[in-house]
């Protein structure tokens, strides 16, 4: 029981830090971004719209094949249904949360920490839809299919673990595809590069908090419980990775890329395989500590093809993974 406390009090005092980091660090969309500053203004024939290297369609043959004019109305419309998914996500992820913490007992830490990330959250939507709307092209966001069962994700806060499980997919993909940009150095236009920026730090806490959430509503988990959260936890990530990532069927129909391309871009070919292991480090580390990845269930990871390596801390770059 003495052990069990003091887990609930690490486990209070970790929410307690995350809680004063959203008091003491905290961004405004229209107070920390200058919006009109000259070098924000979204030039559609600025250069720096070609996708990064580390984008997986820029990886392919028919994007590389394509004029430069091309490639830059691709990198434009791809950034902003880039960050049309992740505003859609968001949204979704605030109305689970606000569901879940009614829930709650009075004097709950979780009650306060979620608040402030889902004020953050609400940034990031107002953040994005700035973005999109600067860029000027209409971009959808999801894919049609899942569009339809977007509204009912929300629902799953009832089973807490398992949502939060979700909420861990839709971030991880995202937050490891901007970090690896900003490491790689690339001339990014501005408004990106500040979106992108705020986005990683305040991500940060979020990823942090459904981390340590998983950890401490599965410590008193039997064998049973934890193969199948396991087991969901492994097809949560999968799917969520090509939801996050891969465009949506306008894009493949505006810009007619081939099939060849998009087998390439998303989980064919040697570098995107090895991409989408990437994606899943941290996740991993979290899965072997709370033992929902086991040598029993380690099959399953690799059937879906996110098995790999752990990160030995958060966030730990793929070169030092790999050396």
């Amino acid at each position: 029981m003495a052990r069990l406390t003091t887990a609930t009090a690490d486990y209070a005092t970790e929410l307690q830090t995350l809680s004063e980091g959203s008091v003491n660090l905290h961004f405004d969309p229209f107070v920390d971004i200058d919006w009109d500053a000259p070098d924000m203004v979204v030039d559609k024939n600025d250069p720096r719209w070609v996708l990064p290297a580390y984008d997986p369609l820029a990886k392919t043959d028919w994007y590389q094949g394509l004029s430069h004019e091309r490639q830059i109305e691709v990198g434009l419309w791809r950034q902003a249904n880039v960050a049309k998914v992740g505003l859609q996500f968001e949204s979704l992820l605030i109305r689970g949360m606000q569901q879940y913490i009614m829930t709650l007992p009075n004097g709950s830490p979780e009650f306060r920490y979620c608040l402030h990330e889902i004020t953050e959250e609400c940034n990031h939507i107002q953040m994005f839809q700035e973005l999109v709307n600067r860029i000027g092209v209409d971009t959808p966001g999801m894919d049609w299919w899942i569009r339809p069962f977007a509204p009912f994700v929300p629902l799953m806060s009832f089973l807490p673990v398992p949502f939060f499980i979700m909420v861990l997919g839709g971030e991880e993909p995202i937050d490891h595809y901007q970090k690896a940009i900003a490491r790689s150095g690339d001339d990014i236009p501005p408004i990106l590069g500040r979106i992108t920026a705020i986005h990683i730090a305040e991500e940060a806490r979020h990823i942090s908090f459904a981390h340590k959430f998983i950890e401490e509503h599965l410590k008193d988990a039997g064998p049973i419980r934890r193969a199948i959260t396991g087991a969901f936890l492994a097809i949560i990530m999968r799917s969520m990775a090509t939801i996050i990532m891969a465009p949506p069927v306008e894009f493949r129909r505006k810009f007619k890329v081939p099939r060849s391309a998009w087998r390439q871009a998303f989980w064919r070919s040697p570098e995107s395989k090895q991409m989408l292991v990437d994606f899943f480090a941290d996740v991993r580390t979290l899965a072997v500590e709370t033992r929902l990845l086991t040598p029993r269930s380690r099959w399953l990871w690799k059937l879906l093809g996110i098995y790999g390596d752990t990160a030995r801390y958060r966030s730990e770059p793929m070169q030092f993974r790999r050396a």
